[in-house]
């Protein structure tokens, strides 16, 4: 059984806490910080326990040249119109928004934290964050990792596109100095194709809960709608992240697959539902079942007339609805077969203990 236990703001993340959900906002503030500040509210009123951001410049995380020199652009860069690298310029998170970002972040009542894709802008960032997010792209790049880890706030591993090679490496550098990890599911494919489900492979949940038992379980999810969330939770998640965004038809490289305040919301409510219905693993008659533990189950029964002295045969008792609390069993029959009657029974009484000699 996994113990670990840590906070994120005023959040339990545990084996036995709800689901935290993380709205990434990402790049879906369109470069206008007021609209970044409304989809923080947006966000809190879905159900969101944080917003989050990326916090990078253009030049310190993609190559104008590189780019331009794949010859063509692939996967969900294919739509779009401006190059790679002009689309990040556009997406960036300045530095100088962060303090205005954290508080409004709090006077929603959401907790911020960030993706910092720069790793000399981490150690400004540090002060305004409870957590920090290692996007899947980094999970080679262990410097900027190790320097989020190094603050000993929990820190968010999302592993898509990686190999279970590149996912022990550097869990074994984290968990040398910060035991507070949260390991996500991830599949790094953005075009909002439903083909995408088949290689989400939640099952690999499974497999880090037996690899990395201390580490809390999480899903990064990128596929429309919220199937991949319930089967993540059910599974074992405490943490999900997925993108927000306001409006799904508008321009930019995270509206199309991002969730919506709507969609975001029946996410969370049917969530909430779902970790009702997981319960607690204890099998036992629950409250809600203890009418019908009597309505339903079956007991014996006199099947006629009986006088106290007589030795009890199968003829005498029948197994019928309804089976008080005190009554004997159908599966006990064979406790009380040629045993005598202490009691006088009528036609259809239960038969207890206490009307059985020597029981």
């Amino acid at each position: 059984m996994n113990n670990n236990r840590f906070k994120i703001g005023e959040s339990e993340i545990s084996h036995n806490s709800k689901t935290y959900f993380i709205a990434d906002i990402a790049a879906n503030h369109d470069g206008d910080l007021e609209k970044a500040k409304e989809l923080i509210y947006m966000a809190k009123e879905a159900g969101a326990d944080a917003a989050k951001f990326q916090h990078f410049k253009a030049k310190t995380i993609v190559s104008d040249y590189g780019f331009k020199n794949l010859g063509s652009k692939s996967s969900h860069q294919k739509t779009w119109k401006k190059s790679v690298y002009d689309v990040y310029k556009d997406a960036e998170v300045p530095l100088s928004w962060t303090q205005t970002l954290y508080e409004t972040c709090q006077k929603a009542n959401i907790d911020f934290f960030t993706s910092p894709y720069d790793i000399k802008e981490i150690e400004d960032i540090n002060k305004y964050v409870p957590a920090y997010k290692v996007g899947s792209g980094d999970i080679t790049f262990h410097d900027i990792v190790m320097k989020m880890a190094q603050y000993q706030k929990p820190i968010l591993v999302a592993t898509g596109a990686s190999k279970i090679d590149e996912v022990i490496n550097l869990m074994a550098k984290i968990k040398q100095i910060n035991k507070n990890i949260v390991l996500m599911q991830c599949n790094t494919n953005y075009t909002a194709n439903n083909e995408n489900f088949k290689y989400i492979q939640l099952n690999v949940l499974k497999a880090y809960a037996q690899m990395f038992p201390n580490a809390i379980l999480g899903l990064s999810d990128h596929t429309l709608g919220h199937t991949t969330v319930l089967g993540a939770v059910a599974l074992g998640a405490k943490v999900i992240e997925k993108h927000f965004t306001d409006n799904n038809n508008l321009e930019g490289p995270d509206h199309k697959f991002s969730m919506n305040p709507k969609t975001w919301k029946e996410m969370v409510d049917r969530t909430r539902e779902l970790e009702y219905a997981l319960g607690d693993s204890i099998k036992k008659v629950e409250d809600n079942e203890k009418e019908t533990h009597i309505l339903q189950r079956r007991c014996l029964r006199a099947s006629k007339d009986l006088k106290a002295g007589e030795t009890i045969t199968e003829d005498m008792i029948e197994a019928l609805r309804p089976a008080p609390k005190g009554a004997i069993l159908p599966c006990d029959i064979y406790e009380i077969l040629g045993k005598t009657l202490n009691n006088d029974l009528i036609l259809g009484s239960e038969l207890k203990w206490s009307d059985i000699k020597n029981a």
